[in-house]
């Protein structure tokens, strides 16, 4: 879900410039170059990614977690071996949780709105949130740190979390049903 909402986003900002023009000094209107504009936004998006990932390891490192990246870029780590079934798609996943920003701040948890319930595989949370409970069994307790593209992306969740917001989620899956 948030993957085709930056999608969405990156097709518009392209069609933005490439509906962008302007004049030269004969009066001839021309276009940009889309090329141009595409290798441009790319590295924008690059260089950002780079920058999110440079603060990523630095609070792993400076946390002493010995954490392990999936190939999106989702970093976790299993703190507590559960017993249960292993979680799949389709199943309906409750879990304690705690979310937290880059900075530390806790801005959600199951202690203030009570343990969170997702169908997995459905959307309505975070990718990067879906993608770790996936690697986890009923009972296991585990660390998250989800790259803001995973997460909320550009826009937050208009409440507590800001744009671009890395966030750190510890979590415990407690049923899957």
């Amino acid at each position: 879900m948030i993957y085709r909402f930056h999608l969405i986003l990156f097709f518009i900002v392209i069609l933005g410039f490439q509906s962008c023009s302007y004049k030269k000094d004969d009066g001839e209107t021309k276009r940009l170059n889309q090329d141009q504009v595409t290798e441009k936004l790319l590295k924008a998006n690059k260089a950002a990614i780079e920058f999110e990932n440079k603060q990523i390891d630095k609070l792993i490192d400076s946390s002493g977690w010995n954490m392990q990246v999936t190939a999106t870029g989702l970093r976790y780590v299993i703190i507590e071996n559960g017993n249960g079934a292993k979680a799949e798609t389709g199943k309906l996943a409750r879990l304690e949780y705690e979310t937290k920003l880059i900075t530390g701040e806790i801005v959600y948890s199951s202690v203030q709105k009570g343990p969170k319930e997702f169908r997995i595989g459905s959307g309505g949370v975070e990718s990067g949130l879906e993608e770790g409970i996936l690697l986890l069994r009923a009972g296991d307790k585990a660390r998250f740190v989800i790259p803001s593209f995973l997460a909320h992306g550009l826009s937050g969740d208009q409440d507590k979390i800001p744009p671009k917001a890395t966030l750190i989620y510890t979590v415990k899956l407690i049923d899957l049903k």
